[in-house]
């Protein structure tokens, strides 16, 4: 059996640790949430069971098993009180995480549920499905209010902003779109063009958004000036999920090259490799105060990582300060545009992008005949 492990590039930080493996799905793990207060995981697997997982480690296991079809997505309630699930049964569940496995079925979809998620405030939730609708529903009336319904095949992903007032979504249609959601309208379109994106997200700032794309990259697109901010091809299979750092300054991916990436935001790079699994990486996801992060893969097998590398960004001044430092020493001389953009005034970002260019060229010459990932101002 493979040993879990990390490699890290030129990093200044800690190393990621596994601290716990959990067996029990039959099948592929498809999704993986931590409760808001870190005491429970929830799972789903193609095995058409959600599972609990308690962190206490003489606490069992407890098998949901509503579905009669494989589950796709699973989300605990901000509270913590529900988990929502979703299947290829056409359904959406709402679980008591608790022996009693007590459940409520939502319908409305006409074909397999792709993913399912509440609004900051737990009052509404949102799902996406094959049939090319995605659905906004009250989570206590158990009530459908509306679709939206532009995408042109599946939806593979949507996910409300931190803000909840828009939502991005996913499309094997190619687009990855931007909706208003008190008027209902699509506010903007981005076209992906090798692979179509499975999974996507907003950054904890609600500035950007990350896109795990079959095409084997990851990109980050700024929602205000749509542009692309940063292209990481760093795995050679598809990205099936990916999870921003609540503090905002790194981003985990899970590819079906068997492999986790960490990347640095601010610094625009990889920063560690993590090899866990047997086969596939299908999901995976920070808890909510960043520390751990969990991976379910085609192994049948939820991992839980103590993230380490977050410590020293987060603690005292001095050791901020030094971590910086160390970083930057070994980045390019220019700054991630990401990183300016998440606190430039409207001037600042103009001036930054009527440099980009100029910059753009620098690189070019400087680098010439080497491709260099990322953009930067």
């Amino acid at each position: 059996e493979k040993t879990p492990c990390s490699s890290r590039m030129n990093s200044p930080f800690s190393d990621p640790t596994l601290e716990r493996h959990f067996k029990g799905h039959r099948h592929t793990v498809t999704s993986v949430d931590f409760s808001c207060n870190m005491k429970q995981i929830a799972t789903g697997s193609v095995d058409s069971c959600v599972m609990i997982w308690n962190m206490k480690p003489q606490m069992r296991a407890y098998r949901f098993d509503g579905h009669k079809e494989a589950v796709t997505c699973v989300q605990f309630s901000p509270s913590g009180h529900l988990v929502a699930s979703t299947s290829r049964d056409k359904t959406i569940r709402l679980w008591v995480p608790s022996m009693k496995a007590d459940s409520t079925v939502f319908r409305a979809h006409t074909a397999t549920v792709r993913c399912v998620n509440f609004s900051g405030d737990g009052q509404t939730m949102l799902t996406s499905s094959d049939d090319k609708t995605i659905k906004l529903w009250t989570v206590h009336r158990q009530k459908f209010l509306f679709s939206f319904t532009q995408h042109m095949n599946w939806v593979r992903c949507a996910k409300f902003s931190p803000d909840d007032g828009l939502i991005v979504s996913c499309s094997d249609d190619k687009t990855i779109k931007l909706w208003d959601k008190k008027s209902r309208e699509c506010v903007h379109t981005f076209t992906e063009h090798a692979g179509y994106a499975s999974y996507v997200d907003f950054h904890p700032s609600g500035t950007c958004i990350a896109a795990a794309s079959t095409d084997t990259s990851v990109k980050i697109w700024d929602i205000r000036t749509h542009k692309m901010l940063q292209h990481y091809p760093v795995h050679s299979g598809a990205v099936n999920s990916l999870s921003f750092h609540p503090g905002g300054n790194f981003l985990i991916t899970a590819s079906s090259d068997s492999t986790m990436k960490i990347l640095d935001l601010v610094e625009g790079k990889l920063l560690y490799t993590l090899h866990g699994h047997q086969g596939a990486v299908t999901c995976v996801a920070f808890s909510r105060a960043g520390d751990y992060f969990s991976s379910g893969g085609s192994d049948e097998q939820v991992l839980v990582w103590k993230s380490n590398f977050d410590e020293c960004i987060e603690s005292s001044n001095g050791v901020k300060s030094q971590c910086k430092s160390a970083a930057s020493s070994q980045s390019r001389p220019t700054v991630s545009i990401l990183e300016q953009r998440l606190t430039l005034t409207e001037d600042k970002l103009k001036e930054c992008l009527e440099n980009q260019m100029e910059i753009g060229l620098h690189l070019q010459n400087r680098d010439e005949g080497r491709r260099w990932p990322n953009q930067h101002c």
